[in-house]
């Protein structure tokens, strides 16, 4: 019976889509247009436990609305006028196969984005695209330590699928290749104590549209909570961002524009015991810096083919 899902990273297009309008304004965000190929805290409760041999199907819902964006001491940095919202439908495919590499479950998925993206910097500079993300190809390895226990490690790779233009207010895609290690662990108890932590490294290619290359990023999306012993387990969930180098443009370096961010909201997850399951979180940025502040309702559904 398939008991949990499998931590690779999510390319959700949405997160970075919404990001890529700053640079139009003039502002220095952290990363190309203060965004991320990954769409931070979108994972949740029994992130980092494989399921079973076999192939699954999850889906997620996105829905992200901003209204502001913060310079590097915190400050408003986006006009009175600015607005993002961004819906995503995103499906992957998770293939858990027979073999074992050092003890441990070897795993493949894919995941490709469906997005819906309306922003809006100032009176009559405003635009609306609906369109596929960027891809997410990975290969995971992973552990069961014990009933409770579980690991991960994983690798990513983003592709730049998604439609981009650098005249444009709204983009979809982010236009440049990267690759994200993941390392996680899962401590899962139906009646009582639960722990997740997802540790990610992005490394960002250059986006040769505009010559920019986005600094490294320490990722941690995380979840603790509670077994009712019911399939419910109630907690709190998000994420903790730092871009741990700088930018480059035209092969110089991009001073003080380095983002950081922390995301805390509710989170709850519903076993049916079936092999099925659902995840939903509400998180809200706090301590950002050079990127959006963001409040971002994720849902999430896994079952077995």
């Amino acid at each position: 019976m398939f008991k949990h899902a499998v931590s690779t990273a999510l390319s959700v297009a949405v997160s970075s889509a919404v990001f890529g309008t700053f640079g139009l304004m003039g502002a220095a965000y952290a990363t190309e247009g203060g965004g991320s190929v990954y769409p931070v805290g979108a994972e949740n409760f029994t992130c980092c436990a494989l399921p079973p041999p076999g192939v699954y199907g999850m889906v997620w819902g996105e829905h992200l609305s901003a209204d502001n964006a913060k310079g590097n001491s915190g400050q408003v940095v986006t006009p009175s006028t600015f607005s993002v919202k961004a819906n995503a439908v995103v499906p992957r495919v998770v293939w858990i196969t027979d073999t074992q590499v050092a003890g441990a479950s070897l795993g493949f998925h894919a995941i490709l984005p469906l997005v819906n993206l309306d922003v809006k910097v100032a009176p009559g500079t405003a635009q609306s695209k609906t369109g596929i993300g960027d891809m997410t190809l990975g290969a995971v390895l992973g552990w069961h330590h014990s009933d409770k226990l579980h690991t991960v490690l994983a690798l990513d790779v983003y592709a730049p699928t998604g439609s981009y233009d650098k005249t444009d207010v709204a983009n979809i895609g982010r236009n440049y290749w990267a690759i994200q290690p993941v390392a996680g662990l899962s401590y899962i108890n139906p009646t009582g104590f639960n722990a997740d932590l997802k540790a990610m490294w992005t490394y960002n290619l250059k986006n040769h549209d505009t010559d920019y290359r986005s600094g490294q990023e320490l990722i941690l999306d995380y979840a603790l909570g509670w077994g009712l012993g019911n399939g419910l387990t109630l907690g709190v969930g998000g994420y903790a961002y730092q871009q741990i180098t700088d930018d480059q443009q035209y092969g110089v370096t991009v001073a003080n524009n380095k983002g950081r961010a922390f995301a805390i909201g509710p989170s709850v997850r519903y076993d049916s015991g079936k092999g099925w399951f659902v995840n939903a979180k509400f998180q809200q940025d706090n301590a950002v810096r050079n990127r959006a502040d963001t409040s971002i309702f994720w849902l999430k559904a896994v079952f077995p083919f």
